[in-house]
């Protein structure tokens, strides 16, 4: 599909052939290069910057412009480490690096190490957004404002402990100790660094921390925000997919969120030909297709209950003479988002 990554579009821009070379040798799947360059400016560019308001002279005027710089990066270092979290990115042998990202990284973009995998791999997929999904989005009217913030705060201050909680029930010990220590080892770090410098922490670590929650939260919302409450479980049904969008370029083909929960190992290269082939099952299921504008826009347009917005940008696959008018499209997406009970 248009501004989609496809296989023969994921093409290294920075990293010299000779280096590309000795990286296919180290990885799981040579067309994962591209997280490098991710990685790589993110270390050039962020981290440096980071660091400066610890041990450089610190000013307010700068922090603007690092959350602007954070902000850039956020989407496609969200996006890597949800890839390398479904699919190990290096192979058994080098098995240690796959912890650089999320322990490393992790935390500049309030990520705590393990926690990611341990909430989307380990829970949401095997929830699939049901009731006991920690992250499910049944039970709320979801254009709603109110009932988003509910959703939001109640991730912000009971999000790791009723993770952990469900982990433990479930006797995944090996999910559950990593978790433990990921807590552990990133609060102790933000909270030594905030006596070091309270001022440089608030602007590297709390303000970051508040921007990816509210952007996880918004997205996984909006993923989610059109089900059919006839058949809550059925992926064509619960998620949605975002085709035509500079945002599948940036991050990695994210808008593909039907294919995604429908096969979670599926190659993120994948997705635009899964999309094409299966165009019939997208039709039967009458799945909730947009283009142009990624999950936050989207989100914006819901909390607006701007539907003829969301209708302008809806993706009817049906042929011509079967086409749904701009009324029965939004009747449909209405009808979507009513809560589940």
């Amino acid at each position: 599909m248009e501004n989609s990554i496809d296989p023969t579009q994921a093409q290294l821009k920075f990293i010299p052939s000779a280096l590309a070379t000795k990286l296919e040798r180290i990885v799981n799947d040579p067309r994962d290069l591209p997280f490098f360059e991710t990685i790589g400016l993110i270390s050039l560019v962020l981290l440096p910057f980071a660091l400066s308001f610890y041990f450089y002279n610190f000013s307010w005027w700068l922090a603007p412009l690092y959350w602007i710089t954070l902000i850039w990066f956020l989407g496609p270092f969200l996006l890597t480490l949800h890839l390398i979290c479904h699919r190990k990115l290096f192979k058994k042998e080098h098995a240690w690096a796959n912890r650089i990202i999320p322990w490393f990284i992790g935390p500049f973009f309030g990520q705590i190490p393990e926690a990611f995998y341990a909430h989307h791999v380990a829970m949401h997929h095997l929830e699939n957004n049901m009731h006991a999904d920690l992250s499910s989005t049944l039970k709320y009217r979801r254009d709603s404002f109110f009932h988003w913030l509910q959703y939001f705060l109640k991730f912000v201050f009971l999000g790791r402990l009723t993770l952990l909680k469900y982990i433990w029930q479930r006797k995944r010990m090996k999910i559950f100790w990593p978790l433990v220590f990921g807590l552990v080892f990133c609060w102790s770090l933000v909270v030594g660094l905030t006596f070091l410098n309270p001022r440089a922490s608030v602007v590297v670590f709390y303000v970051p921390m508040a921007i990816a929650w509210f952007g996880l939260m918004a997205g996984n919302w909006t993923q989610h925000a059109f089900v059919d409450a006839c058949d809550p479980n059925n992926p064509y049904k619960n998620s949605i997919t975002v085709i035509n969008a500079i945002y599948n370029k940036r991050c990695y083909n994210d808008g593909y969120h039907i294919g995604h929960h429908l096969k979670q190992m599926r190659h993120w290269c994948e997705m635009p030909e899964d999309f094409a082939a299966n165009r019939e099952s997208y039709i039967k299921n009458k799945s909730i297709i947009f283009n142009t504008y990624d999950y936050q826009i989207l989100w914006i347009f819901l909390m607006l209950k701007r539907y003829d917005w969301l209708a302008k940008h809806f993706v009817d696959l049906n042929e011509p003479d079967k086409k749904m008018s701009q009324a029965e499209i939004i009747d449909l997406l209405k009808m979507r988002t009513a809560p589940v009970v």
